[in-house]
């Protein structure tokens, strides 16, 4: 099975997801926003699977220092140049797998999709 994890190395919740695929001997690649970026056409389609709402972190640090002007009106184009210019905007971790996609970390969600 084919698994990429994409986050933030420092990102607790990034942690741990990891110890968990590490815990199950489960193999993946990490992608680092942080030194390889975003791809727009990849968050698009996120946001296509899962729904803005769900890709889109709102609750984070990121989302609150942005001008209030980035944070009106926010359609899926908007939200696409906003999360590729600052990555922290993406909701963590992000695991694309055979079949599916993953936002955020839930043991048990990710017990039936992977396990």
């Amino acid at each position: 099975m084919s698994i990429t994890v994409y986050g933030i190395p420092n990102c607790d919740t990034v942690k741990k997801a990891r110890l968990w695929l590490d815990a199950r001997g489960i193999a993946y690649a990490f992608h680092d926003y942080k030194k390889a970026g975003a791809d727009a056409a990849q968050v698009a389609r996120w946001i296509g699977q899962a729904g803005l709402d769900v890709v889109l972190n709102r609750a984070g640090t990121t989302f609150r220092k942005l001008p209030d002007a980035d944070k009106a009106a926010i359609d899926a184009a908007k939200a696409v140049a906003l999360m590729v210019a600052q990555p922290s905007l993406i909701k963590r971790p992000i695991v694309e797998y055979p079949g599916g996609l993953l936002v955020g970390f839930d043991a048990s969600r990710w017990d039936t999709a992977l396990a």
